[in-house]
């Protein structure tokens, strides 16, 4: 059972800030911005890369929660903004074998990343 798996189920505590039946979204322990929120699916998918075509309306709904989060949160505007990453695999930064969208905000964020 993966960390997320954990949160979900209620073992381990997370300031979570939005949960529907779908997905569940709560601040990052790790912050690296001053807004860091995860949003992840309560189905187990390991890595986005390993999604299937029926995964589809799931990956959609993690993006569209993103935004009602972001919205939720003040920073849903284009003065301040934020900024949707996946990691996938070890070279991509994933560090929890489960699905995740970072939603990032409250600071410019640089371009290019990493």
């Amino acid at each position: 059972m993966t960390l997320f798996e954990k949160i979900i189920a209620r073992e381990i505590p997370a300031d979570i800030v939005y949960e529907d039946d779908l997905a569940i979204a709560f601040r990052d322990i790790h912050p690296q911005a001053p807004t860091h929120i995860l949003v992840i699916p309560r189905k187990p998918i390991p890595r986005v890369g390993e999604a299937t075509a029926e995964d589809g309306p799931l990956l959609g709904h993690l993006l569209v929660v993103a935004g009602k989060v972001a919205t939720d949160l003040g920073f849903n505007s284009t003065s301040e903004g934020f900024r949707l990453v996946i990691n996938n695999g070890r070279f991509g930064g994933e560090a929890v074998p489960h699905l995740h969208v970072h939603l990032l905000s409250g600071r410019e964020l640089g371009w290019p990343p990493g």
